[in-house]
């Protein structure tokens, strides 16, 4: 016999057992001591390994870990002692002695515990059928709680285990600590969804007075799954509805969300929006499809019964959208195509849309013409549109208006590569644009037909320089790579034969806190289009160094502005300069800034810089400050009232039991702390739980405080893992 202590010499072995094609089409043996004690032996006789002192072995998507390890390549079989550990697709299985087989799946073991979370199981003379691949087990143990005294279990004389899909107990009886409660001739629990269950959030806030929102959760198989939610908000009364979702595979998935409220109070917390009706409502409705391949169908519907309804209830969906849309569309793609088809109806009144009744595009994306060096891409759209502005209490606005309008871009480009480094990428192009004469309260513009020329090029390089001798403990660096990206893009667009003023804006432009594209057809406000001539310098710098044997970008720093070398009304010579920045100087802690700085007057205009400092999972903590200059000009993108605004979120696990989460926001500006919020997690084994205060100060409002309490069982959580971090109103409000 030969001692080996490498994996690749055991690969080696185990392919030369068996022809060069079958060993193509199986999975390969790896079998790989996990210390310097351990040894590894094989015969070639009789194909049996043996491992002592810790072994690891792989086969296909099965992994087995142990101390001692006896593997028979040709059966397929492995008999494994002390600190047993077979991991199966999703299923784990641990024990002291357990013989498992690769091929079949098949698992003998005397004592054994597995788990797929939620679902933990533990028991006796274990043992499958290689079949239909089911365990079988006697004196068994099921529990949802994580540690190994759990406090809510199932004892059953005898259960069976599918993986992946159930676990079923005969015999059973419902154990809460040491005291036996109910008895189940069969009990079944899914491993594929989480089972019915509530969930409740008592709390007190000032707006609501005392509330218990309440939601009970039933899944009713693979395709449909339901929560009912009935909340009561002393204030404001009672609240109900229903979230339905489905999948449905091929025919799509989604989800239908309805909530009604008889309010009490309506106007509790209002902030000069206008009188709020007693009966409120929302409807959500959203849906996804890929029928076939390269077909995409897709829904949203969101109607809001009240300017406030979703502000006042559902925090942490007007925060992501206070202003959402509704729309269908339907996608179709080819290789060098695609045809899109959209309608967006105004679903809410109160808010200003641009309906598309309906809007068809076809977009033909950069290819090569033939064998040409000449490649063409373009965009086309037809449609009727109607720009609707908020309705009033004395009805629709005036100043709507409707039109219909064609319009078509085409534009051919050049690329080429000079002395193998410089790239430069000349293009010309051309779009015609017809209008029909508008129709509405608000219409100005006749019937138009707009002609538009552009050209340009885009001239850009990389160069990089490697520095292997740097090393750095401190700032983690093996090895140091500087990348440089600099470019030039030039855009000419002679003044168009109609301007802006002449034509109805359905397409235009908007404040932007970052630069908008140039050139076409990236820069898609179609009816804002005039004259341009402009270059666009940018500079891209990385600092790249490996950790852990991953290359990561230690400092990522990329710099823009515009010259404008003709400006028109509200445009100065040199717009703003830009810079977005990146910094990792360590594996734990990370810089991000984003400014833009005003050349003409000298003055910065935005500032948001983060700092993250995560040194383990069990703390993280970040540092905010976002800077926006008052900006009260008369020019369409003029970016409004300004902040100086700090922010704050820290998270620290005490430990196994105890969490804390604290975040504030602070206006400098005007010197009001406007938020601020602080939970205490607290495991208690089966279930977790937090407790949350919160002080909310937005201008224009009455200050606005609450305590609230969330719980749930593990095995049932009140909400995914995390969820909590980008949407904390979990915490206080919303189920």
């Amino acid at each position: 016999m030969t001692r080996l202590r490498t994996i690749s010499m055991l690969a080696f072995c185990a392919l030369a057992l068996r022809p060069a094609l079958l060993a193509q089409q199986q999975p390969v043996w790896e079998i790989e001591a996990l210390s310097d004690e351990s040894g590894v032996v094989y015969d070639f006789q009789t194909g049996l390994t043996t491992a002592t002192n810790g072994v690891i072995v792989k086969y296909g998507s099965a992994v087995l870990t142990a101390d001692r390890a006896s593997v028979n390549q040709p059966l397929g079989e492995v008999v494994a002692d002390g600190r047993v550990r077979i991991q199966q697709e999703e299923q784990v299985w641990a024990g002291e002695h357990m013989t498992y087989n690769f091929e079949t799946h098949q698992i003998e073991a005397e004592q054994f515990r597995t788990g797929d979370p939620p679902i933990f199981a533990a028991g006796r003379n274990l043992h499958g059928e290689v079949t239909n691949q089911v365990y079988f087990a006697t004196n068994a143990l099921l529990t949802t709680d994580n540690v190994s005294s759990p406090a809510i279990k199932i004892r059953a004389r005898y259960i069976k285990i599918i993986p992946g899909d159930k676990i079923e107990a005969y015999h059973a009886t419902l154990w809460i600590g040491g005291v036996p409660v109910f008895y189940f001739p069969y009990y079944s629990r899914s491993l594929v969804e989480s089972g019915n269950n509530f969930n409740f959030t008592p709390g007190y806030r000032n707006s609501w007075g005392p509330f218990l929102l309440s939601s009970y959760t039933w899944i009713l198989n693979q395709e449909l799954d339901a929560k009912m939610h009935v909340d009561y908000r002393e204030r404001h009364g009672i609240g109900f509805g229903p979230d339905i979702n489905y999948h449905l595979g091929a025919w799509g998935e989604g989800s239908f969300r309805y909530y009604y409220l008889h309010d009490q109070d309506p106007n509790a917390g209002n902030t000069g929006n206008g009188m709020i009706p007693e009966n409120r409502q929302r409807i959500f409705f959203s849906y996804l499809a890929n029928p076939v391949t390269n077909l995409q169908v897709r829904a949203m519907v969101r109607y809001q019964g009240d300017t406030n309804i979703i502000r006042d209830f559902f925090e942490g969906e007007y925060r992501q959208n206070p202003q959402p849309n509704s729309y269908i569309e339907v996608n179709k793609f080819w290789q060098n195509f695609s045809l899109d088809a959209l309608a967006q109806p105004q679903v809410n009144d109160f808010l200003e849309t641009v309906e598309r009744l309906p809007e068809v595009r076809l977009t033909g994306f950069r290819q090569q013409l033939g064998d040409s060096p000449v490649y063409y891409e373009s965009q086309s759209s037809i449609g009727y549109y109607r720009r609707l502005f908020p309705e009033t209490n004395s009805g629709p606005s005036s100043l709507n208006y409707s039109a219909s309008r064609a319009d078509t871009y085409q534009q051919l480009l050049l690329p080429e590569t000079f002395f193998g480094w410089l790239n430069v990428i000349p293009r010309v192009g051309g779009r015609f644009t017809y209008y029909s004469e508008a129709n509405g309260g608000g219409a100005t513009t006749d019937e138009q037909a707009r002609g538009v020329f552009d050209t340009g090029a885009e001239v850009s390089f990389k160069a990089s320089r490697v520095w292997p001798e740097v090393q750095s403990d401190f700032f983690q660096m093996d090895g140091l790579r500087h990348i440089i990206e600099p470019s030039i893009n030039y855009v000419y667009v002679p003044q168009p034969n109609v301007l802006p003023n002449q034509v109805p804006q359905f397409d235009y432009m908007m404040p932007s806190l970052r630069l908008l594209p140039i050139d076409f057809p990236d820069f898609n406000d179609i009816d804002s289009i005039n004259s341009e001539n402009v270059f666009r310098f940018g500079l891209h710098n990385k600092l790249q160094t490996k950790r852990q044997g991953e290359v990561v970008n230690l400092v990522d720093w990329n710099v823009y502005t515009d010259w404008l070398l003709k400006p028109l009304t509200n445009q100065t010579t040199f717009s703003d300069i830009y810079s977005d920045l990146v910094i990792r100087p360590r594996s734990w802690l990370t810089v991000e800034s984003l400014t833009r700085y005003d050349v003409e007057d000298g003055l910065w205009r935005m500032s948001l810089t983060t700092l993250t400092l995560k040194p383990n999972d069990h703390f993280s903590w970040t540092l905010g400050q976002y800077y926006l200059r008052t900006d009260t000009s008369t020019s369409p993108t003029s970016l409004g009232p300004g902040n100086n605004l700090f922010t704050s979120t820290l998270y620290c696990y005490l430990n196994e039991n105890w969490g804390l989460r604290a975040y504030q926001r602070f206006e400098a500006q005007d010197g009001v702390m406007q938020e601020q919020a602080y939970s205490i997690y607290r495991d208690m084994r089966s279930w977790t739980a937090a407790l949350t205060f919160r002080v909310l100060n937005n201008p224009g409002s009455r200050q606005d405080y609450t305590i609230a309490f969330t719980f749930s069982l593990k095995a049932f959580p009140h909400f995914k893992q995390g969820a909590d971090r980008t949407d904390p109103s979990l915490l206080w409000g919303e189920i």
